[in-house]
């Protein structure tokens, strides 16, 4: 049986680039206690590289738990601690290790190797302490888990359990110690929902409501009131008082809920959360071995997965990728905005004019075509802001900067005469938007940016009757805006650098995933996005049942069913750009009579919500003319697949973005598809689907799966 200093030996040959984290042990005299040992996290670098958990990092915690349990056998110490380095407590595994791994003896000693090491801190032989001085995620939470108490700063921003969101499961003892401390309702709502729900992250102080830290104290003093804290434990002056956990029903509903979170979110499509409500569920005898060795298992299974390699591939598109945007100019050509004009009044117009003041902290002007328009617009914002007042989001004085920035105006002239950057988000129609430009460019500095908020119409075409067409440049933002990060920038065929460079510029201080796109029909995401509910109309208008259609696609486990997209999006929009891609793409973008139909009836979408639930709407259902060609879910599905990676592969070819991996990223920020999948390339490629429809994979082997 391999020792555990063998097993990470081994595990660390395979991974030569780990940042490592020392663990450096120092002694301290606790007031009236004794002699305390504390075990310090840091990897050397500073809070913008988080402390991480790789095979050498944990072979020096466990070089350091060996020096601890000597002195506690000795009867030199009373205690023991864990914190971080400023600002980080440590945020888990190391993924980049993860990625490597081409076997699944080494998954498991990567299992096996972090619970070796982190279960040393609940038999020392004295107390052990947790503080969770910074962020803490993964195995860092796991850590603390395995101490006999914890406590919490105030002023931790980040605090998770995000293993699930990746395509895994807290597999260091998370998913066995977290509901035997909380009880397993609060632990599902920490491993499964807040997971799946764009991995929520936890403060400070919901930390210790819920009962994982036992004391929280302010950012300032947090480790010297701990070790205050520390001192009154030991001396046995303050015992902690925790609520007795429920092991009876209780327990089953709590997993319950998590498979019904589960459902809602993946549908079956991704192992990740049932194997950790399993192991939940198996908890309940509060059999700590037992879990810990169903962790393993689950871990080293997950590892060598598609899942998780495709979770991982997604975790580095948005973390990595979309921070250095492919083909961006160079930061240097772009120009300062230092004021923001915003054609229009309307909702989309209205977000966009908020973001600009709350980002840029500069002042925006919106205009419209009457003074009642004007006013809604400035309203809305002003209103916005005062919510986020409300929610403490802001302070009173930022709230009053932010509306004083946001002023409305009719006269053009006055309004963009000295702005740097105007965005239109007038009516989708190319003759209203070249006369808008029209207007704008006759009123603004030479130096200014016009920027359009298109979905799907030609950045070209709109700059093609204006005297300076190069410094035209597409912005289009996903709706709700203060929500969805994706921003597709795109270049018109005369856009010059300097007004691209400004552009990426602004997406940055807007705080947006930028993804530099080609100006050809309707970009990335309402291209993809329309040939893949195309074909679910198609499938319908030829005779298919709309449940049969709309369940085929749930193993993509998309964050909604294609029609209740639709409604979100407005059937009539669907439309539009169905009808603008057809006009482009005829033979294979269709324009379903049925969707007109729904359209021009002014139905708001294909559902009704009487009992909860989405039921077709029986005055959409008379409406629907339907063939008789009726195919299964697996059918229907295959179609669906094979339109979308014919497209992806036709846009490829296209160039209408640099690589595969843009479509991910633009699917990922822009659409909300699943982390699980990465996006769609990796799922097309381990379905099969792109070698048979466009005879090669979409991303090299080992790029979001199991290297070969």
């Amino acid at each position: 049986m391999s020792t555990t200093a063998e097993l990470l030996k081994g595990a660390a040959e395979l991974f030569p680039d780990e940042v490592v984290t020392q663990a450096h042990v120092r002694h301290l005299d606790l007031p009236g206690a004794g002699r305390f040992a504390l075990i310090t996290l840091d990897n050397g670098f500073d809070h913008t590289k988080p402390t991480t958990f790789g095979p050498k990092s944990l072979a020096n915690l466990n070089i350091a738990i060996d020096q601890v349990e000597a002195e506690a056998e000795a009867g030199e110490i009373v205690g023991a601690g864990i914190t971080g380095k400023p600002f980080i407590f440590a945020v888990g595994a190391d993924l980049k290790g993860v990625e490597l791994l081409k076997k699944h003896e080494d998954a498991l000693a990567i299992g096996k190797g972090g619970h070796d090491v982190f279960k040393r801190l609940s038999s020392l032989g004295v107390p052990t302490f947790a503080y969770y001085n910074g962020a803490a995620m993964g195995g860092g939470v796991e850590v603390g888990l395995h101490c006999t108490y914890r406590t919490v700063s105030k002023a931790i921003p980040a605090f998770s359990l995000p293993e699930v969101f990746l395509g895994l499961v807290p597999g260091w003892g998370g998913c066995a110690l977290l509901p035997n401390l909380i009880g397993a309702d609060r632990a599902v709502s920490v491993i499964i929902e807040n997971s799946l729900n764009q991995n929520k992250q936890l403060r400070g102080k919901q930390v210790f409501d819920l009962g994982i830290a036992d004391a929280i104290f302010e950012g300032a003093d947090f480790l010297e009131q701990s070790l205050l804290w520390t001192a009154s434990v030991l001396k046995g002056e303050l015992e902690v008082d925790r609520p007795e956990v429920d092991r009876g029903e209780a327990w089953d509903q709590a997993v319950e809920r998590g498979r019904a979170i589960a459902d809602s979110k993946v549908h079956g499509a991704a192992p990740a959360a049932y194997r950790a409500l399993d192991i939940i569920a198996a908890a309940k005898n509060g059999d700590l071995r037992q879990g810990f060795d169903a962790e393993d298992q689950a871990l080293a299974d997950l590892i060598m997965g598609g899942e998780l390699r495709s979770g991982i591939y997604a975790f580095n598109l948005v973390q990595k990728r979309g921070k250095r945007p492919a083909g961006a100019p160079d930061k240097s050509l772009a120009r300062p905005v230092n004021k923001v004009g915003v054609v229009g009044a309307g909702l989309m117009a209205s977000q966009l004019a908020l973001l600009f003041a709350r980002r840029l902290e500069v002042p925006v002007v919106l205009t419209d075509i009457d003074q009642e328009r004007v006013d809604k617009g400035v309203g809305y914002v002003h209103g916005e802001i005062d919510k986020l007042l409300l929610k403490g989001r802001i302070n009173q004085d930022k709230a009053n900067r932010l509306k004083a920035a946001v002023t409305g105006s009719l006269d053009k002239a006055a309004a963009f005469g000295d702005a740097d950057f105007v965005i239109e988000a007038v009516f989708e129609e190319m003759g209203v938007k070249q006369q808008v430009f029209a207007e704008v460019e006759a009123v603004v500095p030479e130096h200014a940016i016009l920027a359009t908020n298109t979905s799907s119409l030609s950045v070209t075409e709109m700059a093609s009757k204006l005297k300076h067409p190069e410094r035209v440049v597409g912005f289009h933002f996903f709706n709700p805006v203060a929500i969805l990060p994706l921003l597709e920038i795109v270049r018109g065929e005369r856009t010059d650098d300097a007004s691209l460079a400004t552009a990426f510029g602004v997406a940055k201080k807007l705080k947006k995933t930028a993804v530099l796109v080609k100006d050809a029909p309707a970009f990335v995401v309402n291209r993809i996005l329309t040939r893949f509910m195309g074909e679910i109309q198609n499938v319908i208008d030829e005779g298919t049942p709309v449940v049969t259609a709309e369940k085929a696609v749930e193993p993509l486990g998309l964050p909604m069913s294609p029609l209740v997209l639709l409604e979100l999006v407005g059937p009539a929009i669907g439309l539009h750009v169905s009808e603008t891609l057809h006009g482009a793409f005829p033979e294979r973008f269709t324009v379903s009579p049925n969707l007109a139909a729904v359209v021009k009836a002014g139905k708001r979408g294909f559902y009704v919500y009487d009992s909860g639930k989405p039921e077709l709407d029986p005055e959409v259902a008379a409406l629907l003319v339907q063939g008789d060609s009726v195919l299964t879910e697996e059918q229907v599905r295959a179609r669906v697949l094979d339109a979308v990676a014919q497209e992806i592969g036709l846009m490829l070819d296209e160039g209408v973005v640099a690589e595969a991996q843009d479509i991910d990223l633009c699917l990922i920020t822009g659409a909300g598809w699943p982390f699980h999948l990465g996006g769609i390339t990796p799922y097309l490629d381990r379905e099969g689907v792109s070698e048979r429809v466009i005879g090669r994979r979409f991303l090299a082997e080992g790029v979001a799966s199991v290297p070969a």
